[in-house]
Order: structure tokens, then C-alpha cells, then sequence
């Protein structure tokens, strides 16, 4: 059974083999030594496989010994650990004083006879244990037959245990003439008393029927309501309130025919009575014309006179959400429409201050290119071809709102809508489309319209591939006839690159008219950071030699920035894009264009 048997150094020096089979086994004895020996594995199991053979090994760790045995590995021998000891105290009773005192001198050890001896004495032993059959005990032998009735029914301690089987004795010697049957009764009805003792102190207390028949309250929320304002609430499915909606909203129908309306700009003479209300405190402080009162007067203006006034000018531009080297171009400008001139009243430098910062924002946010959405879409309808427009941005800036509201714009001038819901991740991005689709119709009913449904929802549900849905959208719109396709995505962080590369392959795979870049004007030059981060992701995830990027720009909740219109500045002069809409409310027609005067008038408060 034993194939080699083998007594070794762990230097690899071997001092003594047995080998029962014409095979060397030179090679696994080497990878005991380096994968096992040599790392320090196996430690504890002592036991090595390679291939079909299994080595089992034993350390002498006094003497720098191993002791190993090569075996097939589907033989199962449970005397090794055994024999390896008995082998290991054999040799080192023979060759012990040998090998301490180093004297190794011998290349090969004579143990064959005590091998033999060791290996008969412990397979003998080993065949006595295996084949000597378990003696079963008897009945009374076994401790089950010392338990008594009692114990059989509460056995949570060995105390009580032992108490109960000493009563038990007692009660036996005491009452001889009691039957087996009497006894169980008997010890079932202390049972009995003892189990009803234990409930007693735990017993909870008498119900009310007014508890009994009380069931789960419902929980009561802190501003109040109950179910039957979720049923009211819910807006998942065509209601009759719908129409309602309708009648409410009827009025704003037919605002926004034609071309977006520009910001409201504050005129002078209401900017005059807004002060005169305020007091004279206020008619000091008038904005960025009051740090140029000091220089009126007669004299001829330098460049070192409006130093000062220049400074004060620009914090207050920076102030104003105005990006640092913006504001010194601004700057730059008025000085060099002031320097050399001589002012002889204070109208005078005001008008020339407001002309030179006008002139300056004008060429600022005077677009590259000319967009023009109702003649391109125009043109696209007469190309029989769809005209598409994609929304991109960060998370929570207004993209889907802002989308409706466009949408508003477009069917208000007679073009049909279809919006693809390609934000396939965001929990509710669908249903909320599907809320603005059918107040839109609401709205727009199709009998005003020769019975033609003029917002339409592509949609195809969560989890699935952006730039595929759009796809489908933009086929579907050719098919049908539609004539705008407005595509929603996802929220986005700039440096999220996973999904940049997935909208920079949304937009090279379909390829739309517009790309919007939808920015929120309340976070300052954070918006002008996305929206340049985005700009560079477009260019660098995409394939072509000529990229398409943003187009234009969407600006959302600019009335909750009052004047601090500094971001529409930055956002225009680093990117050169346009900002093709401003979003100024939450209703459908809170949508404007942006107004050079009303940022000029901004800027001066």
C-alpha cells in the first residue's frame, strides 16, 4: 500500500528510502520541498497532493527531519499519523546521537528492519481497532432507562432533575401499592399545577372591549390628509380632474405663439421711483454708477483716476456672479471709453458707463450662430424629416420641466411633438413625462387641431440602452409625420465618465439638430464649470474628427437669482454658445429669451 517511504532533510539530503514500485519519485518529493517545505504551507495538515499520488509528512523539527510517505490517493490509510511517530522515535533511537553529534557519514542509513517492525506493529493494531465490532449497551445500561416519568416532561435544569427523581424515590417507597398508571396521573397533575404557577405573575392584563375590538391604527401624518387624498393625489392615470386642469390652465393657450418674449427690463423711471420709495439711504447706494460720482467734474479723466472707481467696479461685477477675467475685460472696457474725456456732470458719465457696459454685454452674448428653432423645424418638415433637439445636464436642474415648457412653445405654433423618454435610470422620469404629455393635450385638445394629438410619449421603460430609444423615437417621428422630437436624458455629473461616454454616444449616434445644455443659473460659475466639462467629454468620447457638441444653453430658475446674473455672462463668453432659453417660473409660459438690457440693468443695481 505504501508506495515510498522516505526519511530526509530539509536540505533535500535523503538518509533512508524504501521503495516498493519501479517508480522514481524524485519530482513530487522536489515539490514537497519547494510549495510546501519551503513556503511554510500546510503546516498543520501535513498532507500534499499532486497528480494521483498523495504524500503525508511528518517534521522533526530537533533534529531538521522529515519524514514522508507516498501513497495513491484514492487509498484511504488512517494508521499513517501513527506510523509516521512511531517510525520517527525508532530512528531517532538508532540514529539520534549520529545525527546531533553531525556525524553523517553514511549516504544511506540501514532502518529497513525497524521500518518493517514499525509498519507490521501498527497495521495490526490498526486491523484490530477496524475490525473489532462496537459493542452495543443494553437497555439498562444506558441512561435512558434511569429517567423517570416526571423527567420526561420538564427538563430545563439538572437539579430539579435529581429533585424530582429523589421525590420520586420517596413517594415510591412511601406508596408501594401505587400502579404505573396512577403515577403518570399523578405526576401530570403537579405537572399541571406547577405550569400554572409559572403563568401566573406573567398573565397580561384583562382587555377592555373597547382594546379587543380597537384593530391597527392608521398612522397620522403631521400636515395632515388620508387615504382619499392619495386617490386624489395620485396622477398616474386619466382622471376626470383633467378637465378641470384644462379650464384652469386655458388661459395662458395662445401666449407663446411666435417668438419667445424677452425678459421684462425695468425702466428708468420706475428704477427712479422704486429709490424715491426706498429713501434717500437708497438714492446713495444707486448700484455701480455711485462709485463714479467722485470723478465729475470738468478736468480731463486718466487712466490712474479710475483706477480706484475701476476696482470698486469690479467686485462688484464678481459679486454679481460675473467670472473674475470677464469682469476685468468689463472693466477694461468702460476705461477705455472714460480715459480722456472730460465730464462735466454726473448724467453724463452714468450714460456713458450703462452705453459702454451695454456695447460690451452685447458682444459678449451675441451669439456665434443664429438659432432659430421654428425656422429650422420649418425647414426640416419641408425636408420630410423630423427636427430633433436632445436635453443634457446634471442631476435635479430642470431638464424634464424645461422640456415641457418648450414643448408648450411649439405646439402653441401648430408643430407636433414627440418627446422620447430616453431617462431610462432615474425612478419616475417616465411618469413625469407622461404627466406633462397629457396636460399638454389637455391643453391642446386634438379636435382644435384636425383631430391630430399633438404630444405623443415614446417610451420603453426602464433599464434600457439611451441612444437606442432615441433611435427608435427619431424612426418612429419620420414614420408617422411628426415634426419635432424632443429627446429627455438623464442627469448627469461632469465627471462621471461611464455616462458621459453614454450620452457622447446618444448624440454621435443620432446625430441631432440641437443639443441643449440645461444649467441651473442659482449655483453661479459652478454651471459654467459643468457646462465646460460636458462640452470637453462630448469632444473627447466621440470617434469623429469633427465632434458635435452643445449647441446652446438652457437656463433654469433664473427667478431665484434677482440680480446676480453673472452666470448667463460667464456661460456665453467661455463657451461661445447661446443661451437659447431662460426658465423663469413653473408654469408652462414661464418661458423667456434672455435680454441684453434686463443683465445690463441687473448688473448696475
Amino acid at each position: 500500500m505504501l508506495d515510498y517511504v522516505v526519511v530526509f532533510t530539509k536540505g533535500g539530503i535523503i538518509l533512508w528510502d524504501n521503495n516498493s514500485s519501479e517508480i522514481t519519485y524524485t519530482s513530487c518529493i522536489n515539490n514537497l520541498i519547494r510549495s510546501v517545505l519551503l513556503e511554510e504551507r500546510n503546516a498543520e495538515s501535513k498532507y500534499f497532493e499532486e497528480d494521483n499520488l498523495a504524500v503525508q509528512f511528518k517534521l522533526d523539527n530537533e533534529l531538521d527531519l522529515v519524514f514522508a510517505v507516498i501513497f495513491q490517493k484514492v487509498i484511504k490509510l488512517n494508521y499513517l499519523d501513527a506510523f509516521l511517530s512511531e517510525m520517527q522515535q525508532a530512528f531517532n533511537r538508532k540514529f539520534g546521537e549520529v545525527l546531533v553529534s553531525l556525524l553523517r557519514l553514511p549516504t544511506k542509513y540501514d532502518f529497513n528492519e525497524e521500518f518493517q517492525n514499525t509498519l507490521t506493529t501498527v497495521e495490526k493494531s490498526a486491523n484490530k481497532i477496524s475490525k473489532a465490532p462496537k459493542q452495543m449497551r443494553s437497555y439498562n445500561e444506558s441512561t435512558k432507562s434511569k429517567k423517570s416519568v416526571a423527567s420526561m416532561y420538564d427538563d430545563s435544569s439538572k437539579n430539579e432533575n435529581a429533585k424530582r427523581v429523589v421525590i420520586q424515590e420517596t413517594y415510591k417507597q412511601q406508596e408501594p401499592q401505587l400502579t404505573n398508571e396512577n403515577l403518570i396521573l399523578e405526576n401530570r397533575k403537579k405537572l399541571k399545577e406547577k405550569m400554572t404557577a409559572k403563568k401566573s405573575p406573567t398573565e397580561p392584563k384583562s382587555k377592555t372591549p373597547t382594546s379587543e375590538k380597537a384593530g391597527k391604527k392608521p398612522r397620522v401624518w403631521d400636515l395632515g390628509g388620508s387615504a382619499k387624498d392619495a386617490v386624489i393625489l395620485d396622477r398616474s392615470k386619466d382622471q376626470p380632474q383633467d378637465v378641470q386642469y384644462q379650464s384652469v390652465q386655458n388661459n395662458i393657450v395662445g401666449t407663446m405663439q411666435g417668438r419667445i418674449r424677452d425678459l421684462e427690463v425695468e425702466s428708468d423711471d420706475e428704477a427712479t421711483e422704486i429709490e424715491e420709495k426706498k429713501g434717500p439711504s437708497a438714492a446713495k447706494s444707486s448700484g455701480i454708477l455711485s462709485y463714479f460720482k467722485g470723478i465729475v467734474g470738468s478736468k480731463t479723466l486718466t487712466k490712474v483716476e479710475l483706477q480706484a472707481v475701476l476696482e470698486k467696479m469690479r467686485d462688484h461685477l464678481i459679486s454679481k456672479n460675473v467670472a473674475a477675467d470677464i469682469a476685468n475685460k468689463l472693466c477694461d472696457s468702460v476705461a477705455t471709453n472714460l480715459e480722456g474725456k472730460s465730464l462735466g456732470t454726473f448724467d453724463s458719465i452714468a450714460s456713458l458707463v450703462k452705453n459702454s457696459l451695454t456695447t460690451s454685454l452685447v458682444r459678449i452674448l451675441s451669439p456665434k450662430r443664429r438659432i432659430d428653432i421654428i425656422r429650422d423645424a420649418l425647414e426640416a418638415k419641408s425636408n420630410g424629416k423630423p427636427y430633433s433637439i436632445t436635453f443634457c445636464g446634471v442631476n435635479g436642474v430642470g431638464k424634464s420641466t424645461n422640456l415641457a415648457k418648450i414643448c408648450f412653445w411649439l405646439i402653441e405654433n401648430n408643430f407636433s411633438v414627440l418627446i422620447a423618454a430616453c431617462d431610462t435610470f432615474r425612478a419616475g422620469a417616465v411618469e413625469q413625462l407622461r404627466t406633462h404629455t397629457r396636460h399638454l393635450n389637455a391643453l391642446h385638445p386634438p379636435e382644435r387641431h384636425n383631430n391630430r394629438t399633438m404630444v405623443q410619449l415614446y417610451e420603453k421603460g426602464y433599464g434600457k440602452d439611451a441612444a437606442g430609444i432615441a433611435m427608435e423615437a427619431i424612426k418612429y417621428a419620420h414614420d408617422t409625420c411628426i415634426d419635432i422630437v424632443l429627446v429627455d436624458t438623464a442627469g448627469r455629473m461632469q465627471d462621471n465618465e461611464p455616462l458621459m461616454r453614454s450620452l457622447s454616444k446618444l448624440i454621435k449616434v443620432n446625430d441631432p439638430d440641437l443639443v441643449l445644455f440645461v444649467g441651473e443659473a442659482l449655483v453661479g460659475n459652478e454651471a459654467v464649470d459643468q457646462l465646460v466639462k460636458f462640452n470637453q467629454s462630448l469632444a473627447d468620447y466621440s470617434a469623429n474628427e469633427n465632434p458635435h457638441i452643445i449647441d446652446g444653453i438652457v437656463l433654469t430658475k433664473f427667478d431665484t437669482i434677482d440680480d446676480k446674473v453673472g452666470a448667463a455672462i460667464s456661460m456665453t463668453y467661455i463657451t461661445g454658445q447661446p443661451i437659447v432659453f431662460v426658465g423663469t417660473g413653473q408654469t408652462y409660459s414661464d418661458l423667456k429669451a434672455l435680454n441684453v438690457n434686463a443683465v445690463v440693468r441687473a448688473l448696475m443695481k
